[in-house]
């Protein structure tokens, strides 16, 4: 999500420029239908050595002038190398590690750490592009994703609000406990009004957890977690509200303007959580009590999700309606 301004940016500057991204299979169904980038190549990392030569096979007939390097770990040289581009542009190289930075030909210029959207806006000075455009996302939703999206909404309760809630990520140490969502939901429905939906994917982790919530608890989630990214997109994008740890449907709610309220203890929300717009609805464990936001910390903090209380949460559920509506 971070990389989207900048690929909006170079069509901005050159719209008969071609902009190809390479992405593994989750990230590349977000980038179809974006405005900005012509061609997706996914690359199946998981596959191994024979995901590395799929990827190698794709981008020969792709040759490209410039390659933008926005990862830092090792699995990002083998698109950057295949690219076969002169210029390589990476980020700093203390950013960097697992021996990324020699694979690049150029890098941004060394700064203090900050939140990783300011790291990547670098990216304009370094390619000549105007520092003070608005920084913008476009992600862009098909017409029968748009039907499908009306369809949905307009069969639910008329008149309610919709708050959509993720109950897990990829890594369980960042995830909030089931429990918590199960009285957080009762709490959206009963106490505030809401009609609740659960989005997510349908990994074993998170199936149980909306089982639970949804057999659980007196309320009636709708339970619409599954395997479909674009549909989860939609989803989120026609909420009111949306309530995630950090995860990729966090980020995508930032960037489709839905109010988000971050939960993090695990991860440093002042470098990866919601940049600029809807920090002010971040539950925070991560930040020690009396220390100013640090984005420099990067070490993730065990057992800090768990101090995170349902109060807490409907605390800024309320102040997302008193101030985005």
């Amino acid at each position: 999500m971070h990389g989207l301004p900048i690929a909006n940016d170079l069509k901005r500057d050159d719209p008969s420029r071609t902009v190809l991204w390479v992405a593994e299979p989750a990230p590349a169904a977000v980038l179809r239908h974006h405005p900005s980038v012509d061609e997706v190549v996914v690359f199946r990392k998981a596959r191994g050595l024979r995901g590395v030569m799929e990827l190698r096979d794709a981008l020969a007939s792709r040759p490209a002038d410039l390659t933008l390097n926005m990862q830092r770990y090792f699995k990002s040289v083998f698109p950057t190398l295949f690219s076969g581009a002169p210029v390589r542009l990476g980020l700093p190289r203390s950013k960097t590690r697992d021996g990324v930075s020699w694979f690049n030909t150029h890098h941004l210029p060394e700064r203090p750490w900050r939140h990783t959207q300011d790291l990547f806006l670098d990216y304009r000075g370094a390619l000549g592009l105007p520092e003070d455009w608005p920084v913008v996302w476009r992600v862009g939703f098909s017409d029968a994703e748009r039907r499908d999206q009306a369809a949905f909404f307009g069969a639910l309760p008329e008149g309610r609000r919709v708050a959509a809630v993720v109950l897990a990520t990829a890594n369980p140490k960042k995830d909030w406990p089931t429990e918590r969502y199960a009285a957080l939901v009762e709490a959206l429905q009963e106490e505030m009004g809401y009609t609740v939906v659960l989005v997510g994917g349908a990994t074993a982790r998170e199936r149980a957890a909306a089982k639970f919530v949804v057999e659980g608890t007196r309320a009636h989630p709708i339970d619409a977690t599954g395997d479909s990214v674009r549909r989860m997109m939609w989803l989120v994008d026609g909420a009111d509200l949306l309530v995630s740890p950090d995860t990729g449907p966090l980020h995508l709610a930032h960037a489709m303007e839905t109010p988000v309220v971050g939960l993090f203890g695990h991860s440093n929300p002042w470098r990866v959580g919601p940049w600029r717009r809807y920090r002010d609805l971040v539950v925070d464990r991560y930040t020690e009590h009396g220390s100013p936001p640090d984005p420099s910390a990067y070490e993730p903090k065990h057992g800090r999700m768990e101090r995170i209380t349902v109060e807490e949460v409907l605390d800024k559920v309320a102040l997302a309606r008193e101030r985005y509506g």
